[in-house]
């Protein structure tokens, strides 16, 4: 099969090469992949790796093989489902606890753009708890969580503020629902918005800073990401003093393990179905372009999602 391994020459230090097929484990179904999209940590993850490595967790296709454990769907059934790696390619080995059945309506390059970004969102906002007549700040607000982060938050009642860093960029949160727009490298001047219920967090650095003086008493804060790449110094007594507040770091993948992700896509896809879940796409390519795709999700010339379709 094709497959984007890791080439340190390549664009994006990724490139298309031939490999064998993956075998399957008894809880994986093979499944031929028709649509991945990319996120801004596999694709750093590119530039550390081993040469030859295969990365990827987003994957959407059609069952080639069901488990053979019988879990999971059956052959021919379209899916989308999430990965430790391994989804650039052809054809890829899926938990079935890791994947969902589509429905008609969604295709399977809206679909792709759903695990990562989507399930960070949506296990982010649970830890909210009640949002209904809350306030929500999302920082980062224009990536693929970002957009989700807003829609979602929207959806449970909240009022959304969202912290960004380009005004060229404020319609298109305004669009997915955002109350509030915020513009800048900090956070501070949210504080007009705030206290906050729930903040999502992926930016770190000052902004997480910043963001843990606004969290509301009984609120928690949810840091997923680090894209500002710098430390943060913190005032601990400006958080404490809340009372009840909550820090919560999220990493996906150790989530699943407190919730499979075919419950998150379940509610992710049937969402997009009754169109409550609309999908930003900036990008598309083939699998021959995804190196470049990933250089410039890289260098944050996409907003959104980029979705790769594989032939």
């Amino acid at each position: 099969m094709r497959a984007v391994l890791v080439d340190p020459k390549a664009p994006g230090c990724l490139a298309l090469t031939d490999t064998p097929e993956p075998v399957p484990l008894s809880s994986q179904a093979l499944v031929q992949v028709k649509a991945v999209s990319l996120n801004l940590g596999e694709v750093r993850r590119a530039r550390n790796s081993a040469p030859g490595t295969q990365l990827g967790w987003d994957v959407s296709g059609v069952v080639m093989e069901p488990a053979r454990d019988g879990s999971g769907p059956a052959a021919g059934e379209r899916v989308v489902g999430v990965m430790n790696t391994g989804s650039w390619a052809e054809v890829a080995a899926v938990e079935t606890q890791w994947m969902t059945v589509l429905p008609d309506s969604v295709s399977c390059a809206t679909a792709a753009t759903l695990p990562v970004a989507g399930l960070t969102a949506l296990y982010a906002l649970e830890n909210g708890g009640q949002l209904l007549g809350q306030s929500v700040m999302v920082t980062g607000a224009s990536g693929g969580v970002g957009l989700f982060g807003i829609q979602l938050a929207k959806l449970s009642g909240a009022t959304v503020t969202a912290l960004i860093r380009r005004n060229a960029l404020s319609e298109l949160v305004r669009m997915c629902g955002a109350d509030h727009v915020v513009i800048g490298d900090s956070a501070e001047e949210a504080a007009e918005y705030g206290p906050f219920a729930c903040i999502l967090d992926s930016v770190g650095g000052q902004v997480l800073a910043d963001s843990l003086k606004l969290v509301g008493r009984g609120g928690v804060l949810v840091n997923y990401g680090v894209s500002a790449g710098e430390e943060s110094v913190i005032r601990a007594g400006d958080f404490f003093r809340a009372g009840r507040a909550r820090y919560y770091g999220l990493y996906l993948f150790t989530e699943f393990g407190r919730r499979p992700a075919k419950y998150g896509l379940r509610v992710l896809v049937d969402l997009v179905s009754q169109k409550k879940l609309t999908v930003h796409v900036d990008a598309e390519g083939s699998l021959s372009e995804l190196g470049s795709l990933a250089e410039r999700l890289y260098n944050r010339e996409i907003s959104g999602k980029a979705v790769i379709h594989v032939d």
